[in-house]
């Protein structure tokens, strides 16, 4: 017998309950109806903040886009709309805190970022892993979940660093990664975390209303394709100045370089390096068809949740293209990064010896690996000891094949020494490229 293929799963009859509440919160007159316009956006965060200072309003551009393209090729549904207005409000909202900050405290801006070390590989190509082996070592400075879910602190946060009150962003945080799970229990097998787990800052770069964020989350090819054709430094600046803010919020030495991964910077190589131009650059790769299939399913569990018109084909197509661009962008973009800022490494290594593979990041670095790798074999175990269900996805839930992925990544896999497995053959080592 023939194995049954993996079926796309549901969502959780969490949001059923909550789409239920909404619509009857809504005729009742107790829930906001859905007003996706811009300029009521703007003035209501205004209003609630009693601030009027955005910064720099480039994002109003992909705003603009976004909303458009939410509106017209999105498919929300009530969950989807109302969840939708409280992001566009929650991302306003810190952008004029943001303003506030740098006005009481100008030295924020002036805070240095030299020599980021920055992991840029495909999603699920094992940069979530080696981000938080290198943020274990506190040589280095790295974000946290609970400050990329609210970068921005509130007002009064003077009293939390004097230590006179507690952050009421780990409270926020706490509250929606519940939320979270309680809407997408599939969340902690995809990609586990917690409050103080080391995150990375796409949600800095969605900060600007810019970028993969929106797009994992949302049916938005509009909104895809512009992104494509724009330049980012504006969105990575800002990011900048947010990591300024919070290493600030952190009491944080500015002597320490920043650890930064998102899939987000295969896209836009060009801005960051001219936004970080003394960054170290990690690739991480792995099987295209891993990343493929896992990419799509990562993005199927996200848009369930918000549009009951979804299709795994559709789903799965928008990310085998994605992940090419992804690739090509990258690819074209090194050819001008000097090979002493940047170095490979394999998710296949990764899993069959680890440290030996961190020892030669950290010879890569410059720095002595012995001192972390307490903090790191920690970091480990604590992950070994979290009892959840491995993600399981397949390519052909998506419409995929595996020979078509093969075909698609043939030279990039070539290229780079990425083992790649197929049914008739096991996987077979290469040599890393360069």
């Amino acid at each position: 017998m023939t194995e049954r293929p993996i079926q796309p799963p549901r969502r959780t009859r969490f949001i059923d309950i909550a789409e239920g509440a909404i619509r009857a919160g809504r005729k009742l007159g107790w829930v906001d109806p859905v007003r996706l316009e811009k300029d009521y956006l703007l003035e209501e965060a205004a209003r609630a903040t009693g601030l009027d200072d955005f910064g720099d309003r480039w994002f109003e551009r992909p705003f603009e886009v976004l909303l458009d393209s939410v509106k017209r090729e999105a498919r929300l549904n009530t969950a989807g709309d109302f969840s939708a207005m409280k992001m566009f409000h929650h991302v306003l909202r810190d952008r004029l805190y943001t303003q506030m900050w740098f006005k009481r405290h100008p030295e924020i801006l002036a805070r240095p970022l030299k020599n980021p070390v920055v992991i840029v590989g495909p999603m699920r190509s094992g940069t979530t892993r080696l981000h938080r082996l290198l943020a274990s070592d506190r040589r280095f400075a790295h974000l946290r979940s609970f400050e990329t879910i609210s970068p921005v602190p509130r007002p009064g946060y003077e009293a939390v660093m004097d230590g006179e009150e507690e952050d009421f962003r780990l409270k926020l945080a706490s509250r929606i990664l519940k939320v979270a799970r309680l809407a997408n229990p599939r969340t902690l097998s995809i990609h586990p975390t917690g409050p103080f787990e080391p995150e990375e800052e796409l949600g800095l770069i969605a900060a600007s209303m810019y970028g993969m964020k929106w797009e994992a989350q949302w049916h938005v090819p509009g909104y895809s394709k512009w992104c494509a054709g724009e330049s980012a430094v504006p969105a990575y600046r800002h990011m900048a100045d947010l990591l300024r803010l919070i290493g600030w919020s952190q009491q944080e030495s500015s002597l320490r370089p920043w650890i930064l991964k998102t899939p987000q910077h295969m896209l836009d190589l060009p801005a960051l390096l001219e936004v970080f131009p003394d960054a170290r650059l990690i690739f991480t790769h792995r099987d295209p068809k891993r990343v493929v299939g896992s990419a799509a399913s990562l993005a199927w569990n996200q848009t369930i949740i918000y549009s009951d018109q979804n299709d795994p084909v559709e789903t799965g197509r928008e990310w085998l293209g994605k992940t090419a661009m992804m690739i090509e962008r990258m690819r074209a973009a090194r050819d001008s990064i000097p090979r002493e800022r940047m170095i490979d490494v394999q998710y296949d290594d990764m899993e069959n010896d680890w440290r030996a593979t961190m020892e030669r990041v950290y010879r890569f670095l410059g720095f002595d690996i012995e001192p972390a790798i307490g903090g790191m074999q920690a970091y480990l175990d604590r992950s070994a000891r979290l009892k959840r269900r491995p993600h399981r996805y397949s390519l052909e839930e998506f419409g995929l094949a595996e020979g078509e992925v093969d075909e698609r990544f043939a030279n990039y896999a070539e290229t780079y020494g990425i083992p790649v497995e197929n049914a008739a053959q096991p996987a077979r080592l290469r040599r890393v490229a360069g």
